[in-house]
C-alpha cells in the first residue's frame, strides 16, 4: 500500500505527527483529512462507517462502532454483506448494517444519528463525494484513504479520532507478537515468492514487494518477488498489483513459489491445473499456496486468518 503522495499520504503525515503522545492530549482534537480541518470535540459514541474496509480496524481497537455499510453480497461476506474476516466479531458487539451493497444512501446515515462518521476517500466504498451533504447535515466526518499506509497506520490514526489510542497500541503489538511467533515455528523454502490475483473478478496481477500481503509475508521470512522488469511495460494498470492479461500471467509470476490472493485449495487446484501456466517453477514443484480467502486487504483480522492459512504449510 506504500505509494507516491496521495491524499491518504497527506492525511497521515499530520495525524502521524500530531499523535505521537495522542494519550494525554484531551478534547477537542483537531484532525486534518483530504477536505480540511476536522474538530472532534469528545470522545464518540455512536461511530457509522461507510468503508467496510475501515470497520473492522474500529472493531479491533474497541472504537464504537454502531453501525457499518455493506458490501455485496458473494464469496467474501457473511449474508449480511459483512467481510467474513470481522463479521464474528461485528455481531458480538451488536453491529447493525447501514445500508447494502456499498450503495451511498445518506438517509440512513442520517437515521443512524451518528457523532462520527468515518469515510473513505478511495476504494469501491468512497464516498468522497456525498461528504460535504453529510456535513450538510451537521454529521460529523472523518475521511481516511486505505490505499495509502498500513493497517497499522490507519488503527493509530482511528485511535487518535476517537480516543481509542490504547486499543490501537494493543492490537498493534498484538498482531506483532503473532506473526513474530509463527515466523519462528516456519520452515521457509529457498527461493523466492509471488504474490498473485489469479482470476479475481476475471483479471490477473502479481503484487509488488510493497503491498501490505508482501510485507507480511516478508516479516515470516519470505522474499517476495514483483513484476519482472521486463514485464514492466505488459502492466495494463498498477496500484499494490500489477495488472497483466492471462497470456501475461506466467512471465509476469517470477518467484519460485506463488501464493494466491484470496486462495483457497480450489483455487489453489485451478491454477495447478490451468495449461498456461503448465511450465511455471511453482507449478511444476507443487509450490502454490493459498493467502485465505479474506486475505484481499489486510487488517488485524485478515491478517491473522492469514498466519493461520499460511503456517500449516511450513511448521514441520
Amino acid at each position: 500500500m506504500l505509494r507516491m503522495i496521495s491524499l491518504g499520504a497527506a492525511l497521515l503525515m499530520p495525524l502521524a505527527a500530531q499523535g505521537q503522545d495522542a494519550a494525554g492530549e484531551g478534547w477537542p482534537r483537531s484532525l486534518t483529512d483530504p477536505l480540511g480541518e476536522v474538530v472532534i470535540e469528545a470522545p464518540p459514541q455512536n461511530i457509522a462507517s461507510t468503508a467496510p474496509s475501515l470497520t473492522g480496524i474500529l472493531l479491533a481497537i474497541g472504537a464504537p462502532v454502531k453501525s457499518t455499510s455493506t458490501a455485496l453480497i458473494g464469496p467474501l461476506t457473511d449474508d449480511k454483506g459483512y467481510f467474513l474476516q470481522w463479521a464474528a466479531e461485528a455481531d458480538a458487539q451488536g453491529v447493525e448494517p447501514l445500508y447494502p451493497n456499498l450503495t451511498f444512501d445518506i438517509e440512513t446515515v442520517i437515521l443512524a444519528d451518528p457523532d462520527l462518521v468515518i469515510a473513505s476517500a478511495t476504494g469501491g466504498d468512497a464516498i468522497l463525494p456525498f461528504v460535504p451533504a453529510l456535513q450538510a447535515q451537521g454529521l460529523k466526518v472523518l475521511v481516511l484513504d486505505y490505499s495509502s499506509g498500513s493497517w497499522e497506520d490507519l488503527a493509530r490514526q482511528l485511535g487518535r479520532a476517537t480516543g481509542h489510542e490504547a486499543g490501537a497500541e494493543k492490537v498493534i503489538r498484538d498482531f506483532a507478537d503473532q506473526a513474530q511467533a509463527v515466523a519462528q515455528k516456519l520452515t521457509v523454502p529457498a527461493g523466492t515468492v509471488s504474490v498473485v490475483s489469479y482470476n479475481f473478478s476475471g483479471t490477473y496481477a502479481v503484487s509488488k514487494p510493497t503491498s501490505p500481503q508482501a510485507k507480511l509475508l516478508a516479516e515470516l521470512g519470505f522474499t517476495v518477488s514483483g513484476l519482472p522488469e521486463a514485464l514492466a511495460g505488459a502492466a495494463e494498470r498498477s496500484s499494490d498489483f500489477d495488472f497483466v492479461s492471462h497470456e501475461n500471467l506466467a512471465a509476469a509470476i517470477a518467484g519460485e513459489g506463488v501464493f494466491l490472493l484470496n486462495g483457497t485449495e480450489e483455487s489453489v487446484a485451478a491454477f495447478m491445473a490451468d495449461p498456461v501456466l503448465a511450465n511455471l517453477p511453482a507449478v511444476k514443484a507443487g509450490q502454490v499456496w493459498p493467502l485465505g480467502p479474506t486475505s484481499f486487504r489486510v487488517d488485524y483480522y485478515s491478517g491473522l486468518d492469514i498466519l493461520n492459512t499460511v503456517s500449516p504449510y511450513f511448521i514441520k
